[in-house]
């Protein structure tokens, strides 16, 4: 039986290390070679970086209105008079919103859900921001709803979900064309592929 592994560096640094491993594409191999680069640039990276974090800690805070996460309420695309009221287009996480955001193709108000429906995961409608959604699909001048979800099982599953809860209301619900593969994830795509699934968006 091999000896326990000696560590190398103080409880602090070994903490650092530890907490970047935490991060997704981050290892324990490349965690620490993140963590040895923030030390060498402390000036440049470690010090700013550290203030950073607890800025946002402070004051990140998610949307009521839409689930999006910013430091203002309502989040700077609520508050954006020159957004189109009239249409929502819903998806699942941030990142999915920071997706077509990037690709720079919907002037339309957003709506995250925060995931989508998984029963295997115990993750029902009340574990979701749904409630708000039904809210603001009932305002006056609320025309379309672009079900802009990732094109998985649970993903599909939720739009219907959606379609069915907004059955009988007087707008339009579209989905995102099948210019988006099946198993494919909005913040994986690129900007070509984004835009022609929203212009070739088709009824549910």
């Amino acid at each position: 039986m091999l000896p326990p592994q000696k560590k190398s560096s103080g409880a602090e640094i070994e903490e650092l290390i530890a907490l970047l491993a935490k991060l997704p594409g981050l290892g324990p191999r490349s965690a620490r070679r993140a963590a040895l680069h923030l030390i060498k640039k402390r000036e440049q990276l470690l010090l700013p970086l550290a203030r950073a974090l607890g800025i946002a800690a402070d004051k990140i805070a998610i949307c009521k209105e839409c689930g999006n996460i910013d430091t203002q309420q309502p989040c700077a695309i609520c508050a954006d008079a020159g957004r189109d009221a009239t249409t929502i287009c819903v998806v699942e996480e941030v990142g999915d919103l920071w997706a077509l955001e990037r690709a720079g193709i919907v002037r339309s108000r957003y709506h995250v859900l925060g995931g989508t429906l998984s029963p295997l995961d115990g993750r029902g409608p009340d574990d979701l921001f749904l409630g708000k959604l039904m809210e603001r699909a009932r305002q006056p001048g609320v025309t379309e709803i672009i079900l802009a979800l990732n094109a998985t099982v649970e993903g599909q599953s939720t739009a219907h979900y959606i379609a069915a809860e907004l059955e009988g209301l007087p707008l339009r619900v579209t989905r995102l064309a099948r210019g988006v593969p099946v198993g494919g994830e909005l913040d994986y795509l690129d900007e070509g592929t984004l835009a022609a699934a929203i212009k070739l968006r088709q009824p549910v």
